[in-house]
C-alpha cells in the first residue's frame, strides 16, 4: 500500500501550510494510516513469536542443543542489525537518488521472499501443542483469588490445589509455590463442596505462572528509560549529522544513513561476543552464557547511561565549532563514540531480555513474555516525546532566557547537551533501581518440583547447567531425572549405567 502510495503522485498529500499539523486527509489520508497500521500490526506479531518460534526448536534436555540455545539469541539479533544495516544505508541510498517508492518496493519484494522462505521451512518446524490462552489463564488466577479473598491460606502449601502432571495442556514440570504474592495463592484453593473448574479453583502452577510474569514487570519497567535514550539518540543525532561534515573522505554519507554506526559495532560486536567473550566468561562463572541474563542487561543499563554522557560532550564540541565557524563543522565521525558504545548497551540488554524471557516464562506464556521485550522498546519510544515536552515546560520557566533546552529546530539555539546529561543523570538512577529489582527477583529454576513422596523428596536439576546455584545434589540412594517433562526417580546404581 505504501509503495503504492509512493509511486502514484495522484495519491500524494497536499503541501501544508503553515501552522497545520497534518495534511493526510480523506482517502489519501486513510490509504497511508492503513498501511502503517498494518505494518505495526505484522511487526509486532512477527516480533513477538519469532524468538520463541526459533527457540522453540532447541531441545532444553538435550545438553548441545541447550547449549545452542544460548547462542541463538545473539545470531538472531545479528540477522536482525544485518537487515536494518542494508536497510539504512542501501534502501536509503536507492530512495534518494533512484526514486522514493523504489526503496519501498525492494523492501516488499524482500519481505516476500522472507515469507516463501519461512513457508518452506513450516513442515520442519517443532511446533508447541496449542493450549489455553495465557491472557485467560491470567485472568482466571486474578478473578479467582478475589473471590477467595476471605479465605485464609493453609499451613501447609500441599493442601493447594494441583492436578497430575500427565492431565496438564503442558508437557512440563509443575512449578513449586513460592512465598511471594502470597494473596494469589488463595486461587488455588478449592471450596468445599465445589468442582475445580477454571474459574472456582487454579492449580498451584497456574498461580506461579502469574506471579512470574508479576516479578518480571519490574525488570520490564527498568528498561523503559534505556529505549527513551535510544530514541532521543537516533532522534537527534540525525538533526546533529546534518549539520555536521558528511565526508568520510571522499564519500558523503547520507544523513538518515547515521543509524549505521551502531549497527556495524553491534554486527561486527555480536560474532566477538559469541566466540571469544561467552567462552571465556564460561570457564570463570560456569555459567552456559558466560554471564547470566540479569547480568546482560544491567551491563547494557550502564553503557547506555555512559553514552548519554558521551553524547553531551560530543553536543558541546560540535556546537562551539558550529558557533565558531559555521563553515568547517566538524566530522560526523564524533557521532560514531555515543552510537558505538549504546550499540554495545543495545547487544547486552537486548539478547539478554530476550533469553531471559524466554527461559524464565511457563511454558504456556514464552512468546507473551518475549513480546515484554518490545513493548519496552515501544513503551520507551512513546515516553521520548512525552520527554521533550516535560523537560521543554520546566526549563522555560526556570531558564534565565526563559526558553526551553529543545524550543527550536536550530540546534545551535538549544542546549541539547544538558538534555543528553539529564537522562544520563536518570539512567544511572535508573540503574540502581534495576539492581534492587534484579536482586529481588527470584530464578523459577530455583524452585524445582516432584510429584513423588515427601519422603523421597527427590530434586530436578537443570540438567545442562554447571551454575553452582542452579544444581541440585540427589540424596544419596537416589537420582531423579526429568524425561520427557517427567519425573522418574532411579537407584544410583542404574543411574550410573545410563550415564
Amino acid at each position: 500500500m505504501i509503495t503504492i502510495q509512493a509511486r502514484y503522485p495522484s495519491l500524494y498529500p497536499d503541501a501544508c501550510g503553515a501552522g497545520k499539523s497534518s495534511c493526510m486527509k480523506g482517502g489519501i489520508g486513510l490509504l497511508f494510516y492503513s498501511s502503517l497500521s498494518l505494518l505495526a500490526l505484522g511487526s509486532g506479531g512477527v516480533r513477538g513469536a519469532l524468538a520463541p518460534l526459533g527457540a522453540d526448536q532447541f531441545d532444553q534436555k538435550n545438553p548441545k542443543e541447550a547449549k545452542a540455545l544460548t547462542s541463538y539469541f545473539n545470531w538472531l539479533l545479528l540477522s536482525t542489525t544485518t537487515g536494518a544495516s542494508i536497510g539504512v544505508t542501501v534502501i536509503v541510498w536507492i530512495s534518494m537518488n533512484k526514486g522514493w517508492w523504489k526503496g519501498f518496493l525492494i523492501s516488499l519484494v524482500v519481505a516476500f521472499v522472507g515469507f516463501v522462505v519461512f513457508a518452506l521451512g513450516k513442515p520442519f518446524y517443532r511446533l508447541r501443542a496449542p493450549g489455553d490462552s495465557p491472557i485467560i489463564r491470567v485472568t482466571q488466577v486474578i478473578v479467582v483469588a478475589i473471590k477467595n479473598r476471605k479465605l485464609s491460606l493453609p499451613k501447609d502449601s500441599d493442601e493447594l490445589y494441583e492436578i497430575d502432571e500427565k492431565q496438564s495442556a503442558y508437557a512440563e514440570e509443575k512449578i513449586q509455590n513460592s512465598n511471594q504474592f502470597r494473596c494469589l495463592d488463595k486461587a488455588a484453593i478449592l471450596r468445599q463442596d465445589s468442582k475445580p473448574t477454571p474459574w472456582t479453583v487454579c492449580t498451584v502452577t497456574q498461580v506461579e505462572e502469574v506471579k512470574i510474569l508479576t516479578r518480571m514487570l519490574p525488570i520490564i519497567g527498568s528498561t523503559i528509560l534505556m529505549n527513551t535514550c535510544l530514541a532521543q539518540l537516533t532522534t537527534f543525532s540525525v538533526q546533529q549529522g546534518s549539520i555536521m561534515d558528511l565526508y568520510l573522505g571522499t564519500f558523503k554519507v547520507p544523513a538518515p544513513s547515521i543509524p549505521i554506526i551502531p549497527l556495524v559495532f553491534m554486527s561486527i560486536l555480536v560474532p566477538i561476543y559469541e566466540f571469544f567473550f561467552v567462552p571465556f566468561a564460561r570457564k570463570i562463572t560456569n555459567h552456559p552464557s558466560g554471564i547470566s541474563q540479569l547480568q546482560r542487561v544491567g551491563v547494557g543499563l550502564v553503557l547506555s547511561a555512559i553514552s548519554m554522557a558521551i553524547a553531551g560532550i560530543v553536543e558541546v564540541k560540535r556546537r562551539h565549532q558550529s558557533i565558531k565557524n559555521p563553515l568547517k563543522p566538524i566530522s560526523v565521525f564524533w557521532l560514531s563514540f555515543q552510537y558505538g558504545i549504546f550499540g554495545i548497551a543495545d547487544m547486552f540488554t537486548l539478547v539478554g531480555l530476550l533469553e531471559f524471557f524466554y527461559k524464565e516464562a511457563p511454558a504456556s506464556m514464552k512468546s507473551l513474555s518475549t513480546s515484554f521485550t518490545w513493548i519496552s522498546l515501544s513503551i520507551g519510544y512513546f515516553l521520548s516525546s512525552v520527554f521533550v515536552d516535560i523537560i521543554n515546560s520546566v526549563t522555560k520557566r526556570i531558564a534565565p532566557s526563559k526558553k526551553g533546552w529543545l524550543h527550536g529546530i536550530i540546534l545551535d539555539d538549544n542546549n541539547l547537551n544538558l538534555f543528553y546529561w539529564f537522562l544520563a543523570i536518570v539512567s544511572v538512577l535508573n540503574f540502581f533501581n534495576y539492581l534492587y529489582w534484579a536482586s529481588w527477583y527470584k530464578y523459577k529454576t530455583e524452585d524445582p518440583v516432584t510429584d513423588q513422596p515427601k519422603s523421597v523428596e527427590p530434586k530436578v536439576s537443570s540438567p545442562n547447567s554447571t551454575v553452582a546455584f542452579l544444581k541440585e545434589e540427589s540424596t544419596p540412594d537416589q537420582v531423579s531425572t526429568a524425561t520427557n517433562g517427567a519425573l522418574s526417580v532411579e537407584p544410583k546404581e542404574e543411574a550410573k549405567d545410563k550415564e
